[in-house]
């Protein structure tokens, strides 16, 4: 018995050493503040450049064959169907749309890793490692990317107040909003942040997105900036995009179900779908 308690006492002893270790490797004060919800800012609309309305105003440096695609998934639209929006169908958003705020987004700080949780249709997760790991040879592509972050300092005073991170790995198709205005089937992008809390307003969070891609000319670089939301006991609201969702897609054209369970048209004149397996009358 003496012997099995002073087992017991070593690995008391042994946990309490580890838990000391790993909060000395964790000192919350050398980070920023981000805990809280954070909403989105710049109008109802959610888009890329909150800075600009949606659409083609938007002047995304597009090359002019995926400006012509971005125009024909407006057209689409305008007449009734989806054109390049991809979300209707319950697929994630993925990076860099994610980001856009359509649900609130709360981070949560760890040594390692540096979870961002996104409430929308999906229910997102980025994991952003900043444990000092590089890129791996064989990442699985996702719709998120795989994110590496690195914490800096960019006031020379105090700790931490800099996350920049870097995204590669994607799996597409990817839009950068609802507007179908869409990224290059290639998924190569690459995508460089810098999020950190404004100087003046501490409940401010900026995140400088820039995304290099090989629908683009150049980088398009925009910045987004949301606000805490300053009740400690907020709503967290369950958004389940495929719940009561009427949209059906059927090879390439899309259909919706009516209110008494029947397949109908999108768009005037569409034709209906090929039913070659179905016994016809």
């Amino acid at each position: 018995m003496p012997g099995r308690t002073a087992i017991r006492a070593l690995a008391t002893a042994a946990a309490l050493l580890l838990a000391g270790t790993v909060a000395q490797a964790f000192d919350d004060a050398k980070y920023p503040n981000f805990s809280g919800a954070w909403e989105r800012t710049g109008g109802a609309a959610p888009r890329f450049d909150t800075s600009k309305p949606r659409g083609l105003p938007q002047k995304a440096p597009l090359t002019a064959e995926f400006q012509k695609l971005y125009e024909a998934s407006l057209a689409d639209q305008a007449a009734g169907g989806q054109g390049d929006h991809t979300v209707f169908r319950c697929l994630p958003w993925g990076m860099p749309a994610m980001m856009n705020g359509y649900g609130e987004i709360q981070i949560v700080l760890t040594p390692e890793t540096t979870y961002v949780l996104i409430d929308d249709g999906n229910n997102e997760v980025r994991r952003i490692f900043t444990d000092g790991r590089s890129f791996p040879p064989d990442v699985e592509p996702a719709y998120a990317g795989y994110s590496i972050g690195h914490w800096g300092n960019a006031t020379g005073f105090g700790g931490y107040d800099t996350l920049e991170v870097e995204t590669r790995g994607f799996k597409g198709p990817r839009v950068y909003d609802n507007t179908g205005l869409m990224l290059h089937p290639d998924n190569q992008s690459v995508i460089r942040e810098k999020i950190y809390l404004d100087k003046g307003d501490q409940n401010q969070l900026h995140d400088e997105i820039s995304v290099e891609d090989h629908a683009l000319t150049k980088p398009w670089t925009v910045l987004k900036t949301y606000t805490r939301n300053a009740d400690p006991k907020h709503e967290v609201r369950e958004d389940v995009c495929a719940e009561n969702n009427a949209h059906v897609e059927i090879g390439h054209d899309t259909y919706m179900l009516s209110a008494d369970g029947y397949l109908m048209p999108v768009k005037k004149g569409q034709k209906p779908p090929n039913l070659r397996h179905f016994t016809q009358p």
